[in-house]
């Protein structure tokens, strides 16, 4: 049983809609109940449902965040595009930053950076994924690509006090195979070594799902989860909560 004080990102990805927000009321009551723990509740919805979404969480204490957003810091010509001053205007506090589906649609790490950096500028807290695929796995280089990751996306940021680490192994996306307990404690780990203080906070994502998180919650040292299609229903969220505690 954990007893620390754990996140819970949802990342709806592409979708929802607007009837979409009926479905939050049983995760706002429970958000409210003595059973979240030390539990705190973020969703981040597509674009189009951050401002109803904003409205909707305004009597509690669940956290908002955009899914991620252009590395412009200004208005500008970039057709279907928002920037982080925009996700902040909407009522976003947190950003999903370097995402793997993203990075596999042509963003690098220079990007990333940049967008990273307009975000905090923003007044935004970062939530910045990284992770290896099944390729640089089988080739034991894990802690290469993590390292080249965290080095040239956080270039330059001196104050990373809004900065959470997402590990998600993009092998393990959506597949409904997860890490072996060891490894993943050994990679979290190394993932914390690469900071000098004060180490971020490193979540977890990748397949989590009500099954398998009495395992996850088992490693020590991760300080939260980032839910993909679990998150998209009201009762799978909440239960992965519950049994993070339990």
């Amino acid at each position: 049983m954990t007893n620390k004080y754990m996140y819970f990102i949802a990342n709806w990805k592409m979708y929802g809609s607007i009837s979409s927000i009926n479905s939050l009321n049983k995760v706002i009551k429970f958000s409210k109940s003595k059973e979240i723990n030390k539990g705190r509740l973020i969703y981040c919805p597509p674009y189009t449902l951050i401002s109803s979404f904003s409205k909707k969480f305004q009597n509690c204490q669940i956290g908002l965040g955009g899914q991620n957003c252009h590395e412009s810091e200004t208005d500008g010509p970039y057709t279907g595009f928002i920037n982080a001053r925009m996700l902040k205007n909407a009522g976003a506090q947190f950003v999903i930053i370097g995402h793997s589906e993203n990075r596999a649609n042509g963003e690098n790490d220079k990007l990333i950076n940049l967008k990273i950096k307009n975000s905090i500028n923003s007044k935004l807290k970062v939530i910045f994924c990284i992770g290896e695929t099944l390729s640089e796995k089988r080739k034991k280089k894990t802690k290469s690509i993590l390292s080249k990751q965290i080095k040239i996306g956080l270039n330059k940021i001196k104050n990373k006090s809004n900065i959470f680490i997402a590990y998600e192994p993009v092998w393990a996306i959506g597949t409904g195979i997860i890490p072996k307990s060891k490894d993943l404690y050994e990679t979290v780990n190394y993932i914390k070594s690469k900071f000098k203080g004060k180490p971020p906070r490193v979540l977890y994502g990748g397949s989590v799902n009500p099954n398998n998180i009495k395992n996850l919650k088992e490693v020590s040292n991760i300080d939260g989860f980032l839910i993909g299609g679990a998150s998209q229903n009201a009762n799978k969220f909440i239960d992965i909560v519950k049994k993070t505690y339990s």
